[in-house]
């Protein structure tokens, strides 16, 4: 059974169990007289438990999502006043049709004959009406409560394509400044070092080929989130004096799972734009651990008093629009830690995902 379908059945036998408790409960009332009922009466009842069906699928689908989901609260209120009254009506030309009144009085007679009970009031007519309100109320608060649900789905689809857009406006980012940049800098290669130049082409076509083809999937491997990380760390020691140590310890062994795309890359981005000096040395630390179905990412690097520290929103997707990507797609499933240790200078987050 797909998805579409598990989510389609579940309210159908709801309703279904739903009407069996009220069609019970229409038995059981009359049933307590402990009197021998016509036929006629069990024709008023199959009337009546139809005439519910209809005012609570006609508030359902009609009055609450066009008027009360609206505001239009007098217009909700009528309208359910007017299917009320058109219930009680209705229920009383039955009885006339069918001659139900003539019908009961005998079946009271008889009863009061054979073990002289008193004839019990005739609550009926209250019943159904009370019996009605009492479906408008269970059809609001079901009709409400969907309208909750499918509000909050609207929201979150609404916000899953603001983060899948900037995932794309990240690509997009990533692919001019840092492609083109590369590009120069193995044109250059190109004149010192032939091979080198060569598996710097190399490593730049694999990455285009992740982030044009891999990332469209929705999920990738950590093996292939992690070899894109090597291949941009060492793409982008091509423009790093001596001074800089870069150093990435992947997990060992690696177990692989699914993973969301480009999600270590603000932190690492961020490492390379704010951890780095051309005079001074400076060092960038990356560990990416496991353990069972949990991933362990820590990204150090040196801490400049005059270079801003934080994650910055210029840069990739930035610390809050990467916090938001991750409530999405792993709520209640990761922690991020971002702290700056101005006595060490350094700087450093940590970011816990459970994959499972």
């Amino acid at each position: 059974m797909d998805a579409n379908t598990a989510r389609k059945y579940p309210p159908f036998f709801l309703h279904l169990l739903g009407w069996t408790f009220l069609a019970l409960f229409l038995m059981w009332q009359p049933l307590s007289w402990q009197i021998q009922f016509p036929v006629t009466f069990w024709v008023k009842q199959a009337v009546l438990f139809t005439l519910l069906i209809g005012i609570f699928y006609l508030n359902y689908y009609f009055w609450f999502p066009k008027f009360l989901a609206r505001n239009s609260y007098s217009r909700f209120i009528l309208l359910n006043l007017v299917s009320v009254i058109a219930l009680a009506v209705i229920i009383e030309q039955v009885k006339i049709a069918i001659n139900h009144g003539e019908q009961m009085d005998r079946a009271f007679k008889t009863a009061r004959e054979a073990n002289g009970d008193k004839k019990p009031q005739d609550r009926l007519d209250y019943f159904s009406l009370m019996t009605a309100l009492l479906i408008i109320g269970i059809s609001t608060s079901v009709a409400a409560v969907k309208d909750v649900q499918r509000d909050k789905q609207y929201r979150e689809n609404l916000e899953k394509e603001k983060i899948n857009s900037e995932l794309s406006f990240l690509k997009a980012q990533i692919n001019p400044h840092f492609f083109f940049n590369t590009l120069n800098n193995i044109y250059a290669l190109t004149v010192i070092d032939v091979e080198a130049a060569r598996e710097a082409l190399h490593k730049l076509s694999r990455m285009m080929r992740y982030v044009l083809y891999e990332t469209q999937h929705g999920t990738v491997l950590l093996s292939q989130e992690i070899a894109f990380a090597q291949d941009y760390i060492q793409l982008m020691q091509l423009r790093l004096t001596d001074k800089v140590t870069v150093h990435l310890d992947p997990p060992s062994p690696m177990h692989d799972v699914s993973i969301a795309p480009m999600l270590f890359l603000p932190f690492i981005e961020n490492a390379f734009k704010h951890g780095v000096s051309a005079v001074q040395p400076s060092r960038i630390d990356i560990q990416i651990r496991q353990d069972k179905h949990k991933i362990f990412v820590e990204v150090k690097n040196t801490l400049f008093t005059d270079k801003r520290a934080i994650l910055d929103e210029s840069n990739g997707i930035g610390l809050v629009n990467t916090q938001r990507r991750l409530d999405l797609l792993y709520p209640g499933k990761y922690q991020l830690e971002v702290t700056e240790n101005k006595e060490e200078k350094e700087f450093e987050v940590h970011l816990e995902l459970e994959t499972a």
